[in-house]
């Protein structure tokens, strides 16, 4: 038991350290922007309820030599005519048709790989349309990829969680990054292994996307946004992940079931698909974050306190990050029941792929 404890002690340790050396967006300039030209990159694909939020949102940012460009991917529903609405004339604004998805790629990739072809900025931000972000965005994301010399700047966003699935499966994202990644390793080194984005915020030096191939490097991946980033190390460019939380809000999913359909198609493709690592995960997260509420309650019923200290101590990591992400204070209760779903997620997802069913999203089936 003395060991067991040892060792969650020594993650909640691995975890405050990792919150302390992470960049943040909302750090103070150190460089005066040329005012170089930014394209932001949006691709919306059946997106109608977050036309409005997306769109006020860009009008609102204070960088002003800027260029929004929005791909409408093949929507069933009113994503085109509500952006025209929106838009209202602003002439920073283009809305570009989707071309008709080539074999072999993946729709969002595809999507993505169009609106870079029509960007002209010097720095390019492609944006998920369920993102939403601070005023001095553009202004804090220059300065800080200058600041590391970096080729890509990504990081996760708070987000908001109002389904059940949700707050279960939706902060893990966090509670991954700044307790698996040592960041300053992923931040300071180009060593590939060590390398985490995310989709919904990618910001790069034009130059570096265009010499790694830019999209068409990943035209077939499920999770084309930590391929990205490998490619930027693997040219020798910096990728640096930030804590975007101060600035970046993503309205990830809106039900249950795009919940565990989004983050389905994800997991096993985002461990390489490997049956080892899914295994191995598996046992870890039964062992360190499912069983200290058996502990507990076992320690209640027994009149064993020291029992009880195991899941204080995970609930106290899942504070912290939850604290430093602006997840809110309340979920983390939840982490031994996140952690069991986070297990059946990724044997769900593996036990898919490996039986080639393939996942679906947005009206689309992937290998």
């Amino acid at each position: 038991m003395n060991v067991y404890i040892i060792c969650l002690f020594s993650f909640l340790l691995i975890t405050i350290f990792n919150i302390l050396t992470m960049p943040k967006l909302n750090r103070k300039s150190t460089y005066l922007t040329k005012n170089e030209l930014v394209s932001v990159l949006v691709p919306l694909r059946d997106e109608e309820r977050n036309v409005i939020g997306l769109i006020q949102s860009l009008k609102e940012l204070t960088y002003k030599n800027v260029e929004f460009i929005l791909l409408d991917d093949h929507s069933m529903d009113q994503t085109y005519s509500k952006l025209r609405v929106c838009i209202n004339n602003d002439n920073r604004f283009n809305i570009i048709k989707g071309k008709e998805l080539p074999e072999g790629w993946v729709g969002k990739v595809f999507a993505c790989h169009q609106l870079s072809k029509m960007a002209k900025g010097e720095y390019m931000l492609f944006l998920d349309a369920d993102v939403r972000v601070k005023e001095d965005t553009l202004e804090k994301s220059i300065n800080l990829l200058k600041t590391y010399r970096s080729g890509l700047l990504t990081g996760f966003a708070r987000f908001p969680t109002d389904v059940f699935l949700a707050k279960l499966l939706v902060p893990m994202q966090h509670f991954l990054v700044y307790f698996h990644l040592p960041n300053i390793i992923a931040n300071r080194t180009k060593l590939i292994p060590f390398t985490a984005a995310h989709g919904g915020f990618m910001f790069f030096d034009k130059r570096v996307y265009e010499k790694i191939g830019g999209h068409s490097a990943v035209k077939a991946s499920l999770v084309e946004d930590v391929h990205l980033a490998r490619e930027v190390k693997r040219i020798g460019k910096k990728v640096t992940l930030t804590n975007i939380s101060s600035h970046v809000t993503c309205f990830m999913y809106s039900s249950n079931i795009e919940v565990w359909n989004g983050f389905l198609k994800n997991t096993f493709s985002g461990v390489g698909r490997s049956v080892f690592s899914i295994v191995l995960m598996s046992v870890f997260y039964f062992i360190f974050y499912v069983l200290p509420l058996f502990l507990a309650v076992g320690g209640l019923f027994f009149s064993r306190s020291f029992y009880i200290l195991p899941l204080i101590l995970i609930l106290t990591q899942t504070l912290i990050i939850d604290l430093s992400s602006r997840q809110g204070v309340g979920r983390f209760f939840y982490m031994p029941l996140a952690a069991g779903a986070f297990i059946f997620l990724m044997f769900s997802s593996m036990r898919r792929g490996m039986n080639s069913k393939g996942y679906e999203w947005k009206g689309r089936m992937y290998e």
